[in-house]
């Protein structure tokens, strides 16, 4: 099957909706917080590839290069394993002999690393900027204000707190401190279960859609089970009521690349590619993952579409950097970015082969940049939470 870019390829068409590669505009029909600010690095100097080559020579087994799946090709390029968030994490944690863990991925990431390697090791994350609009949209101070309305409402008691492995270790903490756990968007299903094995309801954090979509989809919820917690209103935009009757408190968190996909780009990709399969990520809001035809983490996608069969077509809702490296991979199939508008997530995208070099040379150097460091008291309630998500069964 032969396609072209312009009309069906994987590289969207920019419009005065899109948010081009950075959000410098923003759809007023997405979600906010979807803006994706920042600047988008230029692409590098090709000398920059035999000097991020030289130092990585140098410091030999040293360091450990760690590339999530959403880097640019000239990160992963680098990188001495890939994969998504927690599984880089543990990859981390199985090399004791390096010295250094450079994470190529944003900052939940790397403090995730540094509570699961050990104090002789250090991690570095190459750009502090590389942050998570997701994780950011949940604070400590946030969540305890919410934990006392629910003990006002008289369910904290009941209730058992599920974080999202995109949060920041000080949510990890909370939700360990208070008998919680941590999942993945692979195991969310289990951790729920548990979860209600322990208690009446759960407080999701920080992502909205990862939660209503596995009560819903996953585990026969309504959606009227569910209520969603706003932080920036009073009671959270809830009455006692409202949290007595639910079994889903959900965070008003979301993804800014996932909460770009909406209705309209599954119907509009169904209208230009007749038989295309519509797979996408469960970060993705609740009317699209109900309208695609399969729905999973990005492990899941990835075996998706090694599995998949030659000439088939394929719209993939999640970030484009890995939609673009799956295409590459598999030209024998026709794979395309869901959305028409261009949407790298730009934190991610910090990361960049400048970067990298720096960190690289200044290691070579003697010097130990962006060390990201957890304190022992939240690594110690973090480690409790996703020590109770590696023990589900």
């Amino acid at each position: 099957m032969t396609t072209t870019t312009e009309t069906y390829g994987v590289d969207p068409t920019p419009t005065p909706l899109a948010l081009l590669l950075l959000g410098r505009e923003a759809d007023p029909n997405s979600e906010r917080g979807v803006e994706c600010p920042g600047d988008l690095p230029a692409a590098s100097d090709p000398d920059l590839v035999e000097r991020a080559r030289a130092a990585k020579e140098k410091l030999g087994d040293r360091v450990f290069i760690l590339g999530h799946h959403y880097q640019r090709d000239e990160v992963i390029e680098f990188a001495d394993v890939t994969g998504d968030s927690f599984k880089l994490a543990r990859d981390a944690a199985a090399r004791p002999e390096a010295e250094y863990i450079v994470f190529c991925g944003v900052h939940f990431m790397a403090e995730s690393a540094d509570i699961l390697t050990t104090s002789a090791q250090q991690v570095v994350l190459p750009d502090l900027a590389a942050g998570c609009s997701m994780a950011d949209m949940a604070t400590a101070e946030q969540v305890a204000e919410c934990w006392d309305v629910l003990t006002e409402a008289g369910i904290a008691d009941v209730t058992v707190p599920v974080s999202y492995m995109n949060s920041s270790a000080d949510i990890k903490a909370f939700t360990g401190k208070h008998g919680g756990t941590i999942c993945t968007s692979s195991n969310a299903q289990r951790a729920l279960e548990w979860a209600y094995e322990q208690g009446q309801k759960v407080l999701f954090l920080p992502d909205q859609h990862l939660g209503r979509n596995t009560a819903v989809r996953d585990m026969g919820f309504s959606l009227d089970d569910c209520v969603l917690y706003n932080p920036h209103k009073p009671n959270g935009g809830l009455t006692v009521e409202q949290l007595r009757n639910a079994r889903m408190i959900l965070w008003r968190g979301h993804c800014s690349v996932h909460g770009r996909f909406s209705l309209d780009s599954v119907n509009d990709v169904r209208a230009r590619i007749p038989g295309v399969t519509v797979l996408v990520h469960p970060e993705c809001k609740h009317e699209v993952v109900s309208a695609a035809d399969m729905v999973g983490s990005t492990e899941y996608i990835i075996k998706a579409l090694d599995a998949a069969a030659p000439g088939s077509a394929w719209a993939i809702g999640t970030e484009l950097n890995l939609v673009r490296r799956l295409a590459k991979a598999h030209p024998d199939k026709e794979i395309v970015f869901l959305d028409r508008a261009v949407c790298f997530c730009s934190t991610m995208n910090r990361i960049d082969l400048p970067h990298l070099v720096w960190a690289l040379e200044s290691l070579v150097e003697g010097r130990v940049p962006n060390v990201i460091t957890v304190d022992p008291e939240t690594e110690k309630y973090a480690k409790a939470a996703l020590d109770r998500m590696l023990a589900l069964p």
